[in-house]
């Protein structure tokens, strides 16, 4: 049987689609095989974040930077006083322009603005739900983020790698032995789906290069006045890996 860049798909590569690959010479001349090797992994977050934006506006320079710094030290003593871990805390420097505002089309000066931002995580859902409780948000005091996160999910994501690259081993010797060749030596990995260059349209990768979905702490839009609601949920992430694997046919 003559194979002449031949694609072998397992059930593993679903359809094929031109994507990028990264180099045109990523794709050989001889026969070969492409597989796919996909790994997943759901974990529920263990590390909880919050970030503040600090924004006063006033006429007198000095007076709207006392207000903005005024509340970054409330802020921060709540990060402490929250068990905020102390390597996450950040605070950018003062940003300080002049605001200004139309009446009847014609833009007036309304102050200089002056804004912060401040940001931390903690180890527990219930430290934010307490710091939340504790923050009156004003115009001059915004919750602007709520994000989850997973402390080893470097670690996972490496053991995924392994995994999906122990797909592509497997899927490449089961579609060797369905076509009856044998398999040559890697001619690349790589984890970015392949451009193909045959000079025909292939089909689609689904949902390639989807992100996986990472959930948000689910939380309203804060409001001047209003406290920000303790009814946080945190659902779990998906972590996800592809591997794509190019298999020379021995010749």
């Amino acid at each position: 049987m003559k194979l002449s860049n031949m694609l072998l798909w397992s059930s593993l590569l679903l359809a094929v689609v031109p994507q990028a690959w990264g180099q045109a010479s990523a794709i050989p001349s001889q026969p070969h095989l492409l597989v796919k090797g996909e790994a997943e992994r759901e974990v529920m977050p263990d590390r909880f974040g919050i970030s503040i934006t600090l924004r006063s506006i006033d006429k007198d320079p000095g007076l709207a930077r006392e207000r903005a710094q005024a509340n970054a030290t409330k802020i921060l003593a709540a990060f402490k006083a929250q068990h905020a871990l102390p390597d996450s805390v950040q605070a950018s420097a003062l940003s300080i322009t002049p605001e200004y505002r139309y009446e009847d089309q014609t833009q007036v000066f309304s102050g200089t603005r002056v804004q912060r931002s401040l940001a931390a995580r903690f180890k527990t859902l219930e430290d934010v739900r307490r710091l939340l409780a504790g923050l009156q948000t004003s115009e001059e005091l915004q919750v602007s983020g709520l994000t989850t996160s997973y402390s080893d999910e470097a670690v996972v994501r490496a053991d995924l790698k392994r995994q999906a690259a122990q797909q592509t081993r497997e899927a490449a010797r089961r579609l060797a032995d369905a076509y009856g060749v044998r398999l040559g030596g890697l001619y690349t990995i790589t984890e970015v789906a392949p451009n193909f260059s045959y000079g025909i349209e292939a089909g689609r990768w689904p949902g390639l290069p989807a992100p996986p979905p990472i959930p948000l702490i689910d939380a309203p839009e804060p409001r001047p006045n209003d406290v920000v609601s303790e009814a946080l949920e945190a659902g779990s992430l998906t972590l996800s890996e592809n591997i794509y694997a190019i298999f020379l046919i021995a010749q």
